[in-house]
């Protein structure tokens, strides 16, 4: 009964995300590939906090792909000069944390990755094209 409730839900939320990639600006969508990077990092510390391991597997692969496959592939290492070359080997660095959180089930490393995460999602959100600078007093 509640199984098919639940399908519709995840159905909905598949729709509601992959309708807001459609008509993201890329600003929006690296702040999208952040937030799902930091959902898969959760997922993965609450994996390691119950010992289920394939979930635990699952999720910090999810992190993986959308950080080499989605965040660093993003970059332009051509046009973005010093700070392309920082995030780039930054998101290298979140990988090989991933792996290793993984392979010794380490939350500290789970923890690591998800505090840089989130500073530079900070970042990210604060540099919004769409934000009203302030005035300055």
């Amino acid at each position: 009964m509640f199984g098919h409730a639940r399908h519709a839900i995840s159905a909905y939320q598949k729709v509601g995300v992959d309708a807001a990639i459609e008509v993201a600006d890329p600003h929006r969508l690296i702040l999208l590939l952040f937030a799902g990077a930091q959902a898969a990092v959760g997922n993965a510390r609450a994996a390691m906090q119950q010992q289920q391991i394939a979930a635990r597997g699952e999720a910090i692969s999810k992190a993986i792909d959308i950080i080499g496959n989605g965040l660093k592939v993003s970059l332009d290492l051509e046009q973005g000069g010093e700070i392309a070359e920082r995030l780039d080997a930054l998101y290298d660095y979140l990988v090989l944390r991933l792996l290793r959180a993984n392979l010794d089930n380490d939350p500290r490393a789970l923890e690591e990755v998800a505090a840089l995460l989130e500073e530079i999602h900070g970042a990210w959100r604060a540099i919004s094209p769409n934000a009203v600078p302030q005035a300055m007093a």
